[in-house]
């Protein structure tokens, strides 16, 4: 059990606010010399993963100082701007829609973008700037529409991307299942992967219209004059 001390690490680190990159990292070699590895074995298998997955983790650094310069450029004043042209949008509905484009394009192997790319260039300030032209947008209300935001991200990217045998997370779960000998086909993870994704929309559905109101009845509180 003490070999599982990484994890401990990370939920006290992520519930401390500490820098996120080195509480990993800080777990990951707690975790190896817990394990019983050296330092030496410790590198040499972080070395071996990154170039492993090198396709992951390019991308993603790459793609940082692309959006960098995007913004510097203006980007979230042009969305802002657009949003405000939008009648009719509202925090919760830019969230929800966002969550079932995530969810479509994801069930088709197709990452449209993920946390750098889209939530916080584009999503967040086209959800907040529809908070502001309704009066909503404070700091706690700003929060609350980014925390929704990710959380949009990553149930509409994880629920919906084992329904296609074309997505990698199909056929780790059917290996997984085959190595401990539970005889399961692709098909029938599909069909009991589809209901999943149906009713987490539902669910985000119920969600933003549940931030949205909670939103206006907070604008409401700070309009009424004091007692």
């Amino acid at each position: 059990m003490i070999k599982l001390l990484g994890i401990v690490l990370i939920a006290v680190g992520f519930a401390l606010r500490w820098n996120a990159l080195l509480v990993v990292t800080a777990a990951g070699i707690a975790t190896g010399l817990l394990a019983g590895f050296s330092w030496r074995e410790i590198v040499q298998m972080t070395g071996q993963f990154f170039v492993d997955n090198r396709a992951l983790t390019l991308p993603v650094i790459i793609l940082v100082p692309v959006v960098g310069l995007l913004e510097r450029h203006g980007l979230q004043q042009h969305v802002a701007a657009l949003m405000r042209r939008a009648k009719a949008a509202t925090a919760g509905r830019v969230l929800w829609l966002y969550q079932f484009v995530r969810e479509l394009t994801s069930m088709f192997g197709m990452s449209i973008g993920n946390h750098a790319s889209m939530v916080r260039p584009l999503i967040v300030p086209m959800s907040e700037s529809a908070a502001q032209q309704a009066g909503q947008l404070d700091d706690a209300a700003g929060q609350k529409i980014r925390a929704h935001a990710a959380a949009a991200e990553n149930v509409g990217n994880f629920f919906a991307d084992d329904i296609f045998v074309a997505i990698g997370a199909l056929l780790l779960i059917k290996g997984f299942f085959d190595a401990v000998g539970v005889k399961v086909s692709l098909e029938d993870i599909k069909l009991w992967s589809a209901p999943t994704a149906v009713w987490v929309l539902a669910v985000g559905w119920w969600r933003y219209r549940t931030l949205d109101a909670q939103l206006r009845r907070d604008a409401r509180k700070k309009e009424a004059p004091p007692p």
